[in-house]
């Protein structure tokens, strides 16, 4: 079996067609199908099932989805191993991150982490939900996580908890309450805008109020300032998306007592690329600093 191969087939298996995949490789269709014949001969059955537009896995596919993806990292940390051992400043980086904690504090420390190693690419996607973090580092597809330190799924994975963000309410501009500070009974009044359960915005909207009052739910984590700013509601935030909103017009309150959330960087157990590991390290000494 040839990285090439496994190469080949995830691409395929990513882009549904052989046609699409063969493009975002920029390899000739021809030569595409003829590594996934050498592959499906080798394993002795299909990971294929042909439509008449496109393909899908068979439960052979299936199978190998999560070892093809382990094996390509195992080869690229192998290599980005010997170029830093030769002095060679390269890699790559794969991280996935909840919207809020993407926003802060992954920006911040993966600002910091190229100032230190500028030659390494990185990739940071961010589904809201938790369990699809944890999830796409369970499979392979990035090699480091972060999700709201409450989460329950991380497991059995590898895991390091950040430095504290305070968390702050969020109000329509005509909504400002003459109070210093919002507590409790403030916040049990408002209605809310939020983001759907399992994510981390509501999560600490429940953590808080307890039951809340939702007058929007949006699977857009970009869209609840601009609904607060409109006056659908309320909202909480950590203080760097909180200050954002403030300077759009939004009303900002501190909580009483002040609420403070921690994120949680995470990874499968087992050795790291070196990106990885140095990020990890840099990750250790804020952390330390909390």
């Amino acid at each position: 079996m040839e990285r090439r191969e496994l190469e080949y087939f995830l691409a395929i298996a990513e882009h549904g067609s052989f046609t699409a995949a063969a493009q975002a490789l920029h390899v000739a269709q021809p030569s595409l199908s003829h590594a996934i014949r050498s592959l499906e001969t080798e394993l002795g059955g299909r990971v294929f099932q042909r439509l008449p537009h496109g393909v899908v896995l068979t439960a052979a596919g299936e199978a190998l989805l999560a070892p093809a993806r382990q094996v390509l990292r195992d080869l690229s940390t192998a290599t980005d191993s010997v170029r830093r051992v030769l002095g060679l400043s390269s890699g790559r980086l794969d991280v996935v991150a909840q919207t809020t904690l993407a926003v802060d504090p992954l920006a911040e420390l993966v600002g910091l982490f190229l100032g230190e190693h500028p030659g390494v690419a990185v990739r940071i996607s961010d589904p809201e939900l938790g369990s699809d973090v944890t999830s796409a580092v369970r499979a392979g597809e990035c090699e480091l996580g972060m999700v709201d330190a409450a989460e329950d799924a991380v497991g059995e994975l590898s895991g390091l908890v950040l430095r504290g963000r305070e968390v702050f309410a969020v109000l329509p501009p005509d909504g400002a309450s003459d109070r210093a500070r919002l507590g409790v009974s403030d916040l049990s009044t408002l209605d809310w805008v939020t983001t759907p359960r399992g994510t981390a915005t509501r999560a600490v909207i429940e953590d808080v109020v307890g039951d809340p009052s939702v007058a929007v739910e949006t699977a857009h984590q970009a869209m609840v300032v601009p609904l607060v700013l409109a006056g659908a509601g309320a909202t909480l935030l950590p203080r760097a998306m909180a200050e954002d909103a403030a300077a759009r017009g939004a009303a900002v309150r501190p909580l009483r007592p002040r609420v403070v959330r921690r994120g949680v960087l995470f990874w499968r157990p087992g050795p790291l690329s070196p990106a990885a590991a140095e990020f990890v390290r840099l990750a250790e000494r804020l952390a330390d600093h909390r």
